[in-house]
């Protein structure tokens, strides 16, 4: 068994797949209409067959306060591995990306959290 799919809810598919492809450097993978939203998801370069991430849309009533609460106390919605968080922190907050947690050093796995724009809070991480 292997992790096929996964998802963040979004405010804003458009947005999002433009932070998502542009900022972070995924690519899209999938986009289906249905109805006013679309199946859309995006993948990494590195791994085009890999594991999916759905940039869901928030429009069910849980989403929000589920998603306020999370952000409210620092807890991000998903992870990212990066070869190295210092370099990712430097070049994204050069692209104007606002993080809620600099790179911190825990032991072997240094983090960092930021503002993915659409409602999420996003860690990326690196174990050494």
């Amino acid at each position: 068994m292997k992790i096929h799919l996964s998802s963040v809810f979004v405010d804003d598919q458009d947005k999002a797949l433009r932070f998502y492809t542009d900022v972070l450097g995924f690519v899209k993978k999938t986009e289906v209409p249905l109805g006013e939203d679309r199946w859309l998801t995006v993948v990494s370069p590195e791994n085009p067959d890999g594991t999916e991430l759905l940039l869901e849309p928030a429009g069910h009533p849980a989403v929000r306060p589920f998603r306020e609460a999370l952000a409210k106390d620092g807890i991000p919605a998903t992870a990212f591995a990066v070869d190295d968080v210092h370099a990712e922190f430097d070049r994204l907050r050069g692209l104007g990306v606002r993080f809620t947690q600099e790179p911190l050093e825990m032991g072997p796995v240094t983090t960092a959290v930021l503002d993915d724009t659409c409602g999420n809070l996003i860690q990326i991480v690196h174990h050494s």
